[in-house]
């Protein structure tokens, strides 16, 4: 007995560990699906709380709120953090570079109450100022932006260091410019990485509340805040059956991601 312990306490641990995570996750699909608004107790199956969350306008504009910022943030943070990553590994020696460098990865560590706080008070500030932006959808972009290019850069910069420098030498000895190495080398070789920065700064942004709570404005609501605000008021299922379809999508994206990644490593070399 003993010595099948010695041998099986990895993978026992390991299962224990990720039943404590996604126990939680099944019993919310499960109870999506009640009759009741019971949480305690599993009355039978039944799609109420689909049809329900189908006639609930703050959460359907909450959804389409929170693609919106989602995408644009996604899309500009991936932009963005590719140039940093660019700079960074392409540019060793410039001055300012470590600074640049600190406030690329300060939103890593930072804690998302103070960023928030201080992207509000900047709004406010230049709101006051400038007249713009006033607290909304604009803000609340920004605001992901930056978090997001922080996270994209460091999966963008792993990969241009792991890139074989021969490739751009190769394309410059041939007669390509910087910028037709960039886009005609540089990109297609990375853009697993783009793709993998993209996914991940969209999940980010979709699933923030924090930030999202201090930059939006009247009118402007995503769809974690409607969730929160849903979940400090009582037991509502129709909750539960919008996050059993977040995750499902979200599943499904992981599941291609890994899919297209799998096949294009399995792709023979030229």
């Amino acid at each position: 007995m003993m010595a099948w312990w010695q041998r099986h306490i990895g993978k026992v641990w390991m299962t224990g560990v990720y039943a404590f995570l996604f126990a939680p996750l099944l019993f919310l699909v499960v109870f999506s699906f009640n009759s009741t608004r019971q949480d305690s107790q599993f009355t039978g199956f039944s799609w109420r709380w689909y049809a329900a969350l189908a006639n609930d306008p703050r959460l359907l504009e909450g959804f389409w709120v929170s693609l919106k910022v989602a995408l644009i943030s996604a899309s500009l943070s991936v932009v963005l953090a590719t140039l940093a990553a660019y700079t960074l590994v392409h540019y060793t020696r410039f001055r300012g570079r470590q600074l640049f460098n600190a406030m690329l990865n300060a939103p890593l560590v930072m804690p998302e109450v103070i960023i928030g706080l201080s992207l509000l008070l900047l709004s406010v500030g230049a709101q006051r100022a400038l007249g713009w932006p006033e607290r909304g959808l604009t803000t609340i972009v920004l605001g992901h932006v930056l978090l997001g290019m922080a996270y994209a850069t460091v999966v963008i910069q792993s990969r241009l260091k792991e890139m074989d420098r021969a490739l751009q030498e190769a394309a410059m000895d041939l007669g390509c410019r910087p910028g037709q190495v960039f886009f005609l080398v540089t990109l297609p070789n990375i853009s697993q990485a783009l793709l993998a920065g993209w996914l991940l700064t969209f999940t980010l942004s979709f699933d923030d509340v924090v930030v999202s709570e201090f930059l939006s404005g009247p009118g402007v609501t995503t769809l974690p805040q409607v969730i929160f605000s849903y979940a400090r008021r009582g037991v509502n299922p129709s909750v539960y059956a919008a996050a059993t379809l977040l995750m499902g999508v979200i599943t499904l994206a992981v599941v291609a991601f890994g899919i297209y990644t799998a096949r294009q490593a399995r792709k023979p070399q030229h």
